[in-house]
């Protein structure tokens, strides 16, 4: 599993983890029924303490992208399609909050916007 954590990113190493496994099974790089390495391997190889990756492996849980069961592991859980296009749509909500935001404050209008977004959408049909 290649997890890559860093320290500039300012964003916690539990979340680095959530973040980057829940892209992992939103783009099929892992499936449904894929084991996980366990806690204590996924923490010796990225260096980092157990409770991270437990804290980690616990939101991908709670947030229904893994299942545990005790003495067996975790497991990639069959994930409900709806659910993945809500999470990107909510991901694409925030990216288009500050686009907004950066175009308000360079006085930019809402149809040079518009035309912008147009034109990067139909560059990447």
């Amino acid at each position: 599993m290649n997890i890559i954590i860093t320290n500039a990113a300012g964003q916690p190493i539990y979340d680095q983890i959530v973040t980057q496994m829940k892209n992992m099974i939103m783009t099929g790089e892992l499936k449904e029924g894929d084991a996980l390495p366990s806690m204590r391997f996924l923490a010796k190889e990225l260096k980092i303490s157990v409770i991270t990756t437990k804290r980690a492996y616990e939101e991908l849980e709670r947030e229904g992208f893994i299942v545990s069961y005790t003495g067996k592991g975790s497991f990639v859980a069959g994930v409900n399609q709806d659910f993945l296009r809500e999470q990107k749509l909510k991901e694409m909500e925030e990216c288009l909050q500050t686009a907004v935001r950066e175009a308000k404050l360079c006085d930019i209008s809402l149809t040079e916007l518009w035309d912008m977004l147009k034109l990067l959408y139909e560059e990447n049909s």
